[in-house]
């Protein structure tokens, strides 16, 4: 009989959750405790990497070779996934993972409405949201302005819920609309990111300087997706570490 191997255990556990999963997610059903690595993180990591049986759907997504089309077709954005369902896909993936991050760092977070009954790995959007009804932390006019931000992180006062970040994801679309938006918050003391592909951070640069964005511009920070990524990892890992 084969001894199974690391990459069984990894294949298994991709199984269970239905063919694909993030890399923390994966890392949260392999049984490492008896692979007896001290970097069991990085193995998990370089095992769905070399290994042809497994392959990456997106930054910290991987999914089973052997299902790879029916999991392509089943998450929308296969062969025959036309532009708008691929952007509509990488956008809520990302605003999950934004949402997720947040959690795992103990802040109440919200998304829009609109946005909730979207699919993220599996499930509702909404699922991942904790804010149902919006804190009327300000005036209402910028209170309604602030429920079309893609993501927002919470802090919990004694006088109530107020907003520590906001995440606006730039996939495709123009950078202007998410930094006008938040410069109507630039009296409050909350960080503002924008999520988008690596690339697109030169385009960012250069629209950051405009004059129109002075009174911001220190507050706001261009987050690649990689990085997102990587930042949903770390945070799943310390989870687990009890740290």
């Amino acid at each position: 009989m084969r001894r199974r191997t690391q990459a069984d255990d990894v294949e298994r556990a991709l199984v269970a959750l239905g063919g694909y999963a993030t890399l923390a997610d994966l890392y949260k059903r392999i049984p490492i405790q008896n692979w007896g690595t001290k970097t069991p993180f990085a193995t998990v990591r370089r095992i769905l990497q070399m290994n042809p049986r497994f392959f990456r759907i997106r930054p910290g997504l991987w999914g089973l070779t052997a299902q790879r089309d029916l999991i392509l077709d089943t998450l929308q954005i296969g062969a025959a996934a036309s532009e708008e369902q691929q952007t509509a896909f990488d956008h809520t993936y990302y605003q999950g993972l934004a949402l997720m991050i947040g959690k795992l760092r103990g802040y109440e977070v919200f998304a829009p409405k609109p946005d909730r009954s979207k699919p993220f790995l599996g499930k509702p959007l909404g699922a991942q949201v904790s804010v149902q009804q919006f804190p009327r932390f300000t005036y209402d006019s910028l209170c309604q302005r602030a429920q079309t931000i893609d993501v927002i992180w919470f802090h919990t006062r004694p006088a109530g819920l107020f907003p520590y970040a906001y995440f606006e994801i730039e996939h495709t679309t123009d950078f202007n609309s998410a930094l006008i938006k938040f410069t109507e918050f630039q009296d409050f003391r909350i960080r503002f990111y924008i999520v988008a592909r690596k690339e697109r951070q030169g385009e960012f640069q250069k629209r950051i300087r405009a004059s129109a964005f002075d009174a911001i511009r220190s507050w706001v920070k261009f987050v690649d997706y990689e990085t997102l990524v990587r930042l949903y990892e770390r945070e799943v890992y310390a989870q687990q570490a009890g740290i």
